[in-house]
């Protein structure tokens, strides 16, 4: 429980510390984390917005965290809730005021708002108190809501919230603000990129890279502990792992439409032409200037790479295309692929997480396969295809492999 000097002080560093978050999902994350410590609350949830709706985007419960084994997280539906004033949240938004409520089942039917009960019917949780609060940018447009449930005392005795926790979240909610505009900006760019190679390539969707990035993030962040790297490293690369994974095929926009768009399988020519999209992607990267510069670039090289070296492209320099001193071709065989531990992490998981997406998802030339195939492939895959302890998390994580395609579930996803 922060001290309110701690407070006071984490307020000084807050923006210094969020405007170092580059992804919209991590920084989500990260705000609903602070908040809840600043005002020390058992729960709360972050939605977005989008139009007259409020996406729900994340949320964290402690008591219900607490009754889950070791390096398990909860799941959560999504949902959207309109902006009016018919409940708590769309309220706070539709007003653009704060809202604190003692207990949310002794509201005065006087009021407009309702509580819904459907979560804490559905989990057994009792929520109690809770402080809603608008996330406005500076021309006082409404980005989000962000909602602290739930408030404790230094005995975990549940309290209302205080006249000081108003105050002092207001005050974070305007430095938030300021980090998830600057994040949907980038957001915004990245997903331009993204529809720039959506009109070449069909296939290519906001939806599909958002189920491969969220993808990526749940096999390399259960790789990453079973690997003991520290939680500080492995936050910092979530944000740029998130953001690289996106543009896995961005080098597409190099290819012809007459190859992108074929509906048929393509000849042996135009396979070696569409393997071009490996190096073409990872050039737009070459003069590196981040640490997402240079993900992104290792991503969209060895994404097509496969554990047992019959990937694609291989060991090459992606200014030329050329192979790399001693990996040269001989007697005109195709090009060997890196193998095994060869392939950098990154390729590996973003390998599993996009073929499990392709396979899952509608395409120009044929119907989503059923789950039980496509989890059939990616398994059949272990030690061939892919790093077969990849595979393995893979497949213990479904559950929130499945929670991830029902949030992203666009119209290439049914």
């Amino acid at each position: 429980m922060l001290s309110e000097k701690q407070k006071l002080d984490t307020l000084m560093v807050l923006g210094i510390e969020l405007n170092r978050i580059h992804d919209l999902d991590i920084l989500l994350e990260r705000v609903l984390t602070r908040a809840r410590q600043f005002v020390n609350a058992d729960a709360g949830s972050i939605y977005i917005r989008e139009g007259d709706h409020l996406n729900f985007a994340h949320s964290q419960n402690d008591t219900l965290q607490s009754k889950l084994a070791a390096g398990e997280k909860l799941i959560y539906s999504t949902f959207s809730v309109p902006i009016n004033p018919d409940s708590i949240a769309g309220y706070a938004a539709s007003t653009r005021k704060m809202l604190s409520i003692p207990d949310v089942y002794r509201l005065s039917p006087e009021k407009q708002y309702r509580f819904s009960r459907q979560f804490d019917e559905a989990s057994g949780y009792v929520t109690r108190a809770m402080l809603t609060i608008p996330l406005m940018t500076s021309k006082k447009d409404v980005l989000g809501i962000l909602q602290m449930i739930n408030p404790q005392d230094r005995e975990k005795r549940i309290r209302k919230f205080s006249e000081s926790d108003e105050k002092v979240m207001l005050h974070f909610a305007g430095i938030a603000a300021v980090a998830l505009e600057r994040a949907q900006m980038t957001r915004a760019m990245i997903l331009r990129m993204i529809r720039m190679a959506e009109m070449r390539d069909p296939m290519e969707t906001g939806a599909h890279v958002n189920r491969v990035a969220d993808f990526s993030l749940e096999i390399y962040e259960h790789w990453a502990k079973r690997h003991q790297i520290p939680q500080k490293e492995i936050d910092k690369t979530r944000d740029v792992l998130r953001m690289a994974a996106m543009l896995h095929d961005v080098g597409k926009v190099a290819t012809s439409d007459l190859i992108l768009k074929k509906p048929s399988q393509l000849s042996h020519e135009e396979f070696e032409i569409m393997k071009q999209h490996t190096i073409q992607g990872a050039r737009l990267f070459s003069n590196l200037q981040s640490d997402y510069d240079e993900a992104a670039a290792v991503i969209a090289l060895n994404h097509h790479e496969k554990w047992d070296g019959s990937g694609y492209p291989g060991h090459v320099d992606p200014a030329t295309g050329a192979p790399l001193p001693g990996h040269e071709s001989k007697d005109g065989m195709p090009l060997p692929g890196k193998k095994g531990e060869e392939i950098p992490i990154f390729g590996r998981i973003v390998a599993i997480a996009d073929v499990y997406d392709a396979l899952s998802s509608k395409r120009c030339y044929k119907a989503p396969w059923d789950e039980a195939n496509s989890i059939e492939t990616i398994s059949q895959g272990a030690g061939s295809h892919f790093d077969p302890e990849l595979v393995e998390i893979f497949l213990n994580r479904f559950a929130f492999i499945r929670a991830i395609q029902d949030r992203y579930a666009g119209a290439d996803n049914k």
